[in-house]
């Protein structure tokens, strides 16, 4: 297919083939368009997410290769695992939403700026209510009560989990929390939700780190077309707090 980039219509749910993306920004697929929850999820739907900073249009993307984690494939080395072991922390699910992708938001170290404009919070939290986008919650416990130290949110489509962003303002903070979302999605591939995994769109040392790998495009687009099939139980994302220090015991 001719690799061309698409200005997108009215209709909130027409992307184009995500094989006719860019190769040069690589995985740039169209622009424009608005950030209407309903196109932001169709577009999840079909392999396509928004990513622009500020003063630029909207633009969608598609990368080839997609960096992806399966689930039975989460990386706790040694010095992780001895930590985790000793921290004070605790984990619970989608029961601050807002403030999870708010500091995501903020402005890492060294970068100029921020993708997660107000206008994207806005989307995602209305996603959330929803019921289509998620967080996972770190908390450090201390004398004077709990505080949230990390965390991560995404989209779910049907058992694929589509990671956006996570941050962590405490050591580890934010792996407990891939580790805890792998948790959850592992223990609903064994009871037959079919293989669960999470999409992480592109690869960084940190998510190779945690044995994030890369595969084609079209092999990520067909393994998320069989994951838009599987409906997992509304208790896996229900708002909570979760036990996961067994978690260690039973990892390899």
């Amino acid at each position: 297919m001719k690799k061309t980039l698409h200005y997108l219509s009215d209709d909130p749910n027409w992307f184009p083939s995500p094989s006719s993306a860019l190769d040069d920004p690589a995985g740039l697929l169209a622009i424009g368009g608005d950030l209407n929850p309903k196109r932001v999820f169709s577009g999840y739907q079909q392999g396509i997410f928004p990513w622009f900073s500020a003063g630029e249009p909207i633009m969608w993307w598609s990368p080839d290769p997609r960096a992806i984690i399966n689930i039975t494939d989460v990386k706790i080395n040694k010095s992780l695992r001895k930590f985790l072991k000793k921290c004070n922390y605790s984990v619970s699910v989608n029961t601050q939403f807002n403030q999870v992708i708010s500091n995501c938001s903020k402005p890492r170290p060294n970068s100029e700026g921020t993708w997660i404009m107000p206008e994207m919070i806005k989307c995602y939290n209305q996603m959330h209510e929803a019921g289509n986008a998620h967080s996972i919650e770190i908390w450090q416990i201390g004398e004077s009560g709990k505080t949230l130290v990390g965390g991560l949110y995404g989209v779910l489509v049907g058992n694929c989990f589509c990671g956006e962003s996570m941050f962590s303002l405490q050591p580890n903070a934010s792996k407990l929390a891939l580790i805890c979302l792998a948790d959850l999605l592992k223990n609903e591939r064994v009871e037959g939700h079919g293989e669960a995994f999470i999409d992480c769109q592109l690869p960084n040392p940190y998510l190779m780190s945690m044995g994030a790998t890369l595969i084609p495009r079209q092999v990520y687009l067909d393994r998320l077309a069989h994951s838009r099939n599987k409906t997992l139980p509304l208790s896996v994302f229900s708002s909570k707090f979760i036990q996961w220090q067994n978690i260690l015991e039973h990892h390899d």
